[in-house]
């Protein structure tokens, strides 16, 4: 008796939830036809979706859909006529139906009992949403003027998601939509400003299709490898823009250093002769160049190509130092016993380079100091030897 007693109440307590499931259905359909108070219709539907005996219920999801739309389209009414509106819920409105029509897609495409997939809204649904998906991409654009990156970090991923959504089958906006680069720079950008550097990278492949913004893509793609310390993802995106933009002063300078601070001066060598083909006398690439073989010790060459960066700019002070001390490791690699007329001349080569260097940069008396003390003692020059003593003994 007990027994037919339970069954009895969980047949009333269903009967009821289903009552008050059919009203609440039917008080947002009435809802939706008069125009108004249509967040209560949405309401209404949420409150059901609580349930979790609804939450595989198409026909919910579906005036859900429609309660968004009707506030969204309300609005846009608004903005036609160019009356004053809250763009900002205009377009988290449009976001919104967008996440709404994807869950109600997914529901929807569950195959039956004999496994076939046959969708009712998809066709409908995609459609329309197609049609409003600009302005996610707008949305995006929205809170990215005003600096509010997460926010227009999430609708530039919602417009690139809807390529991998069941719901846009058929549509291929990879090929197809030209603003998937943009739109994925955008991103890129959004994640570069909230320095985060898998933000960065989640959608960089797609943001390089952008050749416009490409330099500036590679640029945040390379912060962004850096910043996870993968040296080899971090080295072959700066050389991608090196290739790309040879003349750019971000990729050289940062190759440059990557390359010299390891001491592999060779592929720091192969850098600045890639760069030199396209700007033979770019002033800092000879000096990169002087440097290059500084460390190689190349001197004979170190010290041609100062003479020639002097020769164009003799206004940098540093190259003196680098022609200067080219000359002093030169004379000190000389056999003493049978090269002294040319260690003397060596000497006496590198004494204005150091002079020079020592007038521009005053300061740097722990660069010329040393090296005016070798040349003026090998030159026997007494007085101005014994005035770099002092200023070494102080």
């Amino acid at each position: 008796m007990r027994k037919y007693m339970f069954f009895a109440i969980c047949g009333l307590l269903m009967s009821a939830a289903c009552c008050a499931q059919r009203k609440q259905i039917g008080d947002a359909r009435t809802i939706l036809k008069s125009g108004k108070n249509l967040e209560q219709a949405e309401k209404l539907m949420t409150d059901l979706l609580k349930d979790k005996a609804n939450e595989e219920n198409t026909r919910i999801y579906d005036i859900w859909l429609q309660a968004v739309e009707k506030q969204y389209l309300a609005i846009n009414e608004q903005m036609y006529v160019k009356n004053k509106v809250d763009t900002t819920k205009f377009f988290d409105l449009a976001k919104r139906m967008f996440m709404v029509a994807e869950r109600l897609d997914s529901i929807d495409a569950k195959p039956d009992k004999n496994g076939k997939i046959n969708p009712e809204y998809r066709k409908a649904n995609a459609a329309k949403m197609n049609g409003y998906r600009p302005n996610i991409y707008y949305g995006g654009a929205h809170h990215l003027k005003k600096g509010d990156y997460k926010k227009a970090f999430d609708f530039f991923e919602m417009y690139l998601d809807c390529e991998r959504q069941p719901l846009f089958t058929g549509y291929d906006y990879m090929y197809k939509d030209p603003k998937m680069g943009e739109v994925a720079y955008w991103a890129t950008y959004c994640g570069y400003r909230m320095n985060d550097p898998v933000l960065v990278l989640r959608h960089a492949a797609t943001a390089q299709r952008d050749e416009q913004k490409l330099e500036y893509t590679l640029q945040y793609m390379a912060e962004a490898w850096q910043k996870l310390e993968d040296d080899s993802m971090y080295t072959a995106t700066l050389w991608q823009g090196f290739n790309k933009y040879p003349k750019s002063s971000y990729y050289f300078p940062r190759l440059m250093d990557y390359y010299n601070t390891r001491g592999n001066y060779e592929m720091a060598d192969s850098v600045v002769n890639e760069a030199l083909k396209t700007d033979s006398l770019n002033e800092l690439y000879l000096f990169a160049k002087s440097m290059v073989m500084l460390n190689l010790k190349k001197y004979g060459d170190c010290l041609m190509f100062s003479d020639k960066l002097i020769g164009l700019n003799p206004n940098l002070a540093d190259i003196y130092y680098n022609g200067g001390i080219a000359c002093l490791n030169i004379a000190q690699r000389m056999d003493s016993r049978k090269y002294k007329k040319q260690i003397k001349k060596m000497y006496e080569r590198a004494r204005p380079y150091m002079e020079k260097y020592r007038e521009m940069a005053p300061d740097e008396t722990d660069k010329w100091a040393p090296a005016l003390y070798r040349i003026y003692f090998n030159l026997n020059m007494g007085k101005q030897f014994d005035e770099i003593d002092k200023i070494l003994k102080k």
